[in-house]
């Protein structure tokens, strides 16, 4: 099976690049469903003007620097330039200011209803006149979409699309921010989600959901990187120890770490960045 996946990532990474006409929404590199080895399909989202996804493409070896905030906040820095801060709040990553936020609606460390006017893209993973929120932005050299997922309220109850899960491609490079996930996900977000080499985990133990589904999911993505946050008090040791054998796990000093394409870890890794 491991076989089979990394041939369909080989072939899907020496995928040609065809440029989209400008009224088109830019194909997701991200994405691809396995027909039948050795043929691959990309998936490509409708929503209008979004632009040509070209200056994304064509900088697959530049770096990316992320940086621990705080809580579930993380800086993403673009080879462009683009600063963008995830699940904002206010609290964390507002200094430099980003030019892209998303958030998520399960709690108000997670959103602000007062961003700082001056942030030029506010992506809320929720949409407040009801519905889900889609999104398929291009800020210069990243491309921003999202995957939505339900919240539990506070009586327990499962709100449709009160969270997403936010993609980052950029330089080559498949970010994901699962945000204040509640559920497990279905074969058909698998699949909306695609390939992701660094992946943001809340690891809560039960705000979320428990260590072993978190890890269950963080295996299945089986992205070379993943990135803990919304730690709390969990002990590191309780999510890596259900990440099993097949995961590396690595402590860093910095908060922050730069990372490529190329310079992804050979096996995947559990990295904490200092402040986890």
């Amino acid at each position: 099976m491991l076989r089979r996946l990394a041939l369909m990532l080989v072939v899907f990474l020496s995928w040609p690049t065809i440029a989209p006409a400008a009224s088109e929404a830019p194909p997701s590199r991200c994405v691809a469903i396995a027909q039948a080895l050795p043929s691959v399909t990309l998936v490509r989202f409708d929503p209008a003007g979004a632009g040509p996804l070209l200056p994304v493409q064509a900088a697959a070896g530049d770096a990316v620097t992320i940086s621990y905030a705080g809580h579930s906040t993380y800086v993403i820095e673009t080879p462009g330039g683009v600063r963008i801060a995830t699940d904002f709040s206010g609290f964390y990553g507002g200094d430099p200011l980003p030019r892209v936020v998303t958030m998520n609606k399960a709690h108000r460390t997670h959103f602000t209803e007062a961003p700082d006017p001056r942030i030029e893209h506010v992506l809320r993973g929720w949409s407040p006149d009801g519905g889900s929120a889609r999104h398929a932005l291009v800020v210069d050299d990243v491309y921003i979409r999202n995957v939505t997922t339900d919240i539990r309220g506070w009586g327990g109850e499962l709100e449709r699309d009160g969270n997403s899960i936010f993609i980052f491609e950029v330089a080559g490079l498949c970010i994901g921010h699962l945000g204040h996930l509640h559920t497990g996900l279905s074969d058909a977000q698998y699949g909306q989600i695609g390939r992701l080499d660094i992946v943001m985990v809340p690891i809560d133990g039960g705000m979320t959901q428990s260590i072993g589904s978190i890890s269950e999911i963080t295996t299945r993505l089986y992205s070379s990187m993943i990135l803990p946050m919304h730690r709390h008090s969990t002990p590191i040791g309780a999510f890596t120890a259900m990440m099993g054998k097949e995961f590396e796990v690595e402590f860093r000093p910095s908060r922050s770490l730069s990372v490529s394409l190329r310079t992804l870890p050979s096996r995947p890794t559990v990295v904490v960045l200092d402040g986890v």
